[in-house]
């Protein structure tokens, strides 16, 4: 392998580390406030930041094995990342559902919703320069996987906005619904990872890096 393909993958492997620990730092803070707040869609953000997480380190295993043997096909080890983040996103979808019809059942409402604009307004930039970083690195590599997983920090980016319009609105109007609505818009991008992944867990992903 090429000189330049090693300073990409270890580029590709350095993204990933970024993406753990910004997902482990913004998943604490967001449950931290989440639950102050009783902002439900900051709480649900935040969990799905620890999911992501663990979505980022099976993509980490994979850009490693990749770089040590291009064609090869996924390890139990990433098989097993890709089981567990699509269990998590589907039992986040679960709880927040519940949560939610709960929420606007007994009309509860978060006491503020400051920090779920300043939490998103963060995410939103790092994923969107962690985004154009991925996909520039996976198309000078031609590696689906890490192109695949700048897609993947691209939904992170969408539901950072859905965080931001649902604080947003409710420190503007005061609608007391808005906050199980948001939780309900992350639900939607939290079952469709969980599909993802557990597709992604049966096939197999190549990197063509000749």
């Amino acid at each position: 392998m090429e000189s330049s393909q090693i300073k990409l993958f270890n580029t590709g492997l350095a993204l990933s580390a970024a993406t753990i620990f910004f997902n482990i730092a913004e998943g604490l803070v967001s449950v931290y406030y989440g639950y102050s707040d009783k902002a439900l869609t900051l709480f649900g953000f935040g969990f799905d930041s620890f999911i992501e997480a663990v979505s980022a380190i099976g993509i980490f295993v994979m850009v490693k094995r990749i770089m040590n043997n291009p064609n090869s096909e996924r390890n139990k080890a990433e098989i097993l990342a890709l089981k567990i983040t699509g269990t998590g996103f589907y039992f986040l979808s679960a709880g927040l559902v519940i949560s939610s019809v709960l929420n606007i059942y007994l009309g509860k409402s978060p006491e503020t919703t400051v920090s779920g604009i300043i939490i998103s307004l963060i995410s939103m930039s790092a994923m969107y320069v962690l985004m154009k970083l991925k996909l520039s690195t996976g198309t000078k590599l031609n590696c689906q996987p890490i192109i695949s997983d700048a897609n993947c920090t691209k939904v992170c980016m969408y539901m950072s906005f859905v965080l931001l319009a649902a604080s947003l609105i409710y420190a503007l109007i005061g609608f007391k619904y808005i906050d199980s609505i948001g939780a309900l818009g992350i639900v939607y991008f939290s079952f469709q990872e969980g599909k993802e992944a557990f597709e992604k867990a049966e096939g197999i992903e190549q990197c063509d890096c000749d």
